[in-house]
């Protein structure tokens, strides 16, 4: 069985996109069979590793609204292990076409029961909203990441998004389950990082990742190249952040297997 996971924070510009790519690949790199969801009509987790969300033809939206079989959506990405439902602009507009069907909610559940037994893990990336999509993919995930950039305003909203999981848990999923709070965009050399480090920590404990993603010119490179950081410079610390991510996550969800083990934490 796989094990769905959403990343989620209606906050713009906190890393999920970012996140959900790079923990994607680097969980494929550890030899899990894994998907990456690109849920935001934005598409950039579907650009970001190497598809031109303009030659789209089946997509996230197609397999909604449509009932296209995922099968003929999703496509196999340069990464070994690693494949993608994409996404287009179209899916700005499934909101409005969902709005009146039945079991309106459970539309992308449905999805990905078609194919979860084919992977170990699903990563779904969110759109910086509460809006339907994203309370579809909380509705399809065993568990949600939100990622919390180390600047001012970290935990704005982050109230607001926990009453939302509460809401989607009491009547929805009771299933869902926080896999935790991750710290990205932190800079080692300012003092606000620290404070904002230091503040999550204090307000969430346990809920907080160990692994915290720092700020890495090869991280912001990659999408560019349409690849992951861990295919363009798996040395580089953006790559070693989000595989010391993955490993934490496999070894918490008791999934460990040989190579993920053998190497923890020589990266």
């Amino acid at each position: 069985m796989s094990k769905i996971i959403a990343l989620a924070n209606q906050k713009g510009g906190v890393g999920k996109t970012t996140s959900s790519i790079n923990l994607a690949a680097s969980l494929a790199v550890l030899e899990f069979k894994t998907l990456l969801v690109d849920a935001d009509p934005q598409a950039n987790s579907t650009s970001g590793i190497g598809f031109d969300p303009r030659n789209i033809k089946n997509s996230i939206y197609e397999c909604i609204i449509n009932q296209v079989d995922p099968h003929d959506a999703i496509q196999k990405t340069e990464t070994p292990n690693l494949d993608l439902l994409p996404a287009h602009i179209d899916l700005v507009g499934a909101e409005i076409e969902m709005i009146n069907l039945t079991d309106r909610e459970y539309k992308m559940k449905a999805v990905l029961n078609m194919v979860k037994d084919e992977y170990d893990f699903i990563i779904i990336d969110c759109s910086p909203s509460l809006g339907l999509i994203t309370i579809n993919a909380l509705t399809a995930a065993d568990s949600v990441i939100i990622p919390v950039q180390c600047e001012y305003f970290a935990l704005e909203g982050l109230g607001k998004l926990l009453n939302t999981i509460k809401i989607v848990q009491s009547r929805l999923n009771p299933q869902l389950e926080i896999e935790g709070i991750l710290l990205t965009m932190y800079d080692v050399r300012l003092r606000l990082s620290n404070q904002v480090v230091e503040e999550v920590r204090t307000h969430f404990e346990d809920m907080v990742f160990d692994t915290i993603i720092q700020r890495n010119t090869r991280l912001s490179e990659a999408p560019s190249f349409g690849i992951s950081v861990i295919m363009h410079d798996a040395t580089s610390k953006g790559a070693i952040n989000y595989l010391n991510l993955a490993r934490e996550i496999i070894r918490k969800n008791g999934l460990v297997n040989s190579e993920a083990v053998a190497t923890t934490e020589t990266a």
